[in-house]
């Protein structure tokens, strides 16, 4: 039994995906108006040539302080609006014209090579509002200008400053092989980095270090996982998981969780194709074997000397238990052991989360037979056995709330039959007690993470099912655009109106950067 804590299904949030690229509908636009911008600037702090072109022809009438709350709630009339976003989040991703949705709004031409999302800007249509779009060197001058890193007349980056503390969240974008950067204060995405192309890739896994230096991520193809610097979100280095091998089907390996040292100073690397598990210093640009070969190796959990590991056989009932190059195993059902998922009788262990002050139990989430198991990491027994949704997948911790959320990716959604997906809540000092169900409009959960300083749960949806809500622009790289939520962790109820903050295809995992 579960306590429910369910968002009000509204039937107009469906029609904001669906039809949310209608944005300019309440446009009362005049031909080449006089801007009508407060103060001495009169291109709204934007470099001159693109004031003249934003402020001109998209914020006059439309995307001003007098109308923007009718038009997406996005506001052009200075370059600081513009950085807070509209109801679909980020519409300007500093050097990623690619990815930046207002491209694909003034964009009216298919030979400039950006997808064309309708209607496009400025609105047109006949009569009343004779708004002709954007000239082929308008859009020009507007693309540059955020390939540039879009800055303001003085030359500020968005989000550029104090890189040192700045709060942040990143998330693996497995479709477009991508790492979004979250801004922790406006929870607009800041950035994209971009990790590599083709079939080496497919980015999985991402985790910070417990300084909040650098951030990791795994890749379910290819030989490498990548480092991270969190002060410039540039890659410094590449770490090679197979060094001596060489594979001309990077698919054959299958990289997938990971799990950083207290100190940060080792990360140890699940393999679910071969079956490896590897270790690696952070100064290293090698790793080396933990042991190979086992079977279809997923979630770690450690001892704090990092010297001891419960790793999950994702298909199946096992649970590894690896030291110094060796190894036990016992299964969480008390049945023989199996390497091969049979559906509902197999438990598929997915992820495995040590209990936060407490070295001698740990959460294992049971993809299958859709519950998390509590286990003595002593005497190997299940505690106790907590009921959640529908293929639990991934963990986080509240600490100031002694919460563990996880993830039920394919649910059925209390909010209405438009949604999918649930995030469960485990009192994680008392696992006993029932767990509270969140429910929302999510659609295909699968990571989350827990900004503990600032009170918000992060939860992304995949939304790679064809059912799912329609997105509200084009992504250049294929696939649907995910989208990612967030959620007060006092109330664990959604903030911002449940706002919908989209994002390129396969929002897959995050983290947060100073936990």
């Amino acid at each position: 039994m579960s306590r429910s804590i369910s968002t009000p299904y509204v039937i107009a949030l469906s029609f904001l995906f669906l039809f949310g690229a209608i944005w300019f509908t309440s446009c009362e636009h005049k031909p080449f108006p006089v801007p009508s911008v407060s103060g001495n600037d009169a291109y709204g702090n934007y470099p001159p040539e693109v004031g003249k072109i934003i402020v001109q022809r998209c914020a006059e009438g439309c995307h001003d302080n007098a109308n923007y709350k009718n038009n997406a709630s996005l506001r052009l009339d200075t370059w600081e609006h513009m950085f807070e976003g509209a109801n679909n989040g980020a519409v300007v991703v500093a050097y990623q014209p690619k990815f930046s949705s207002l491209i694909n709004f003034i964009n009216t031409d298919s030979t400039n090579g950006d997808p064309i999302s309708y209607p496009t800007m400025p609105f047109n249509e006949n009569p009343p509002y004779n708004r002709p779009p954007l000239t082929k060197d308008e859009y020009k001058t507007i693309r540059n200008w955020i390939a540039a890193g879009a800055p303001d007349k003085n030359g500020n980056i968005p989000f550029a400053s104090h890189p040192e503390s700045r709060q942040k969240v990143y998330m693996t974008m497995q479709g477009c092989n991508l790492l979004a950067v979250i801004d922790g204060e406006s929870k607009l995405i800041m950035r994209y980095i971009n990790l590599g192309a083709g079939n080496d890739y497919l980015p999985h896994a991402v985790h910070v270090d417990p300084a909040g230096q650098y951030v990791y991520v795994s890749f379910a193809s290819g030989n490498n996982m990548q480092k991270i610097s969190t002060t410039t979100d540039q890659i410094v280095s590449t770490i090679n998981l197979n060094p001596g091998i060489s594979s001309s089907n990077p698919a054959a390996y299958g990289w997938n969780a990971f799990h950083i040292s207290d100190d940060g100073s080792q990360v140890v690397v699940s393999d679910l194709s071969i079956g490896k598990l590897v270790s690696f210093k952070t100064d290293a640009s090698e790793a080396y074997p933990v042991i190979t070969p086992l079977h279809a190796l997923h979630g770690i959990a450690s001892t704090p000397s990092f010297d001891t590991f419960y790793v999950s056989s994702q298909y199946g009932n096992v649970i590894y238990k690896i030291w110094k190059g060796d190894y036990t195993l016992f299964t969480l059902d008390g049945q023989s052991p199996k390497f091969t998922s049979d559906s509902t009788s197999t438990p598929d262990p997915h992820e495995v989360y040590m209990v936060p002050g407490d070295t001698t139990k740990y959460f294992v989430s049971c993809q299958s037979t859709n519950k998390v198991l509590l286990v003595d990491a002593i005497t190997n027994k299940v505690l106790t056995s907590i009921p959640v949704g529908i293929k639990p997948q991934e963990f986080a911790v509240s600490k100031s709330r002694h919460l563990l959320f996880v993830t039920c990716m394919e649910d059925i959604s209390q909010t209405g039959p438009s949604w999918r997906g649930s995030v469960y809540a485990i009192d994680y000092l008392n696992p006993y007690a029932a767990p509270i169900r969140i429910d929302g409009t999510f659609f295909q959960p699968h990571g989350i993470t827990v900004d503990d300083q600032n009170g918000v749960i992060y939860i992304p949806s995949r939304n790679v099912n064809p059912n799912g809500p329609a997105p509200h622009h084009t992504s250049s790289c294929g696939g649907r655009n995910g989208y990612y939520q967030l959620y007060d962790l006092n109330t664990l109820k959604p903030l911002l109106n449940d706002r919908h903050f989209e994002a390129t295809p396969d929002a897959y995992s995050c983290e947060v950067r100073f936990k």
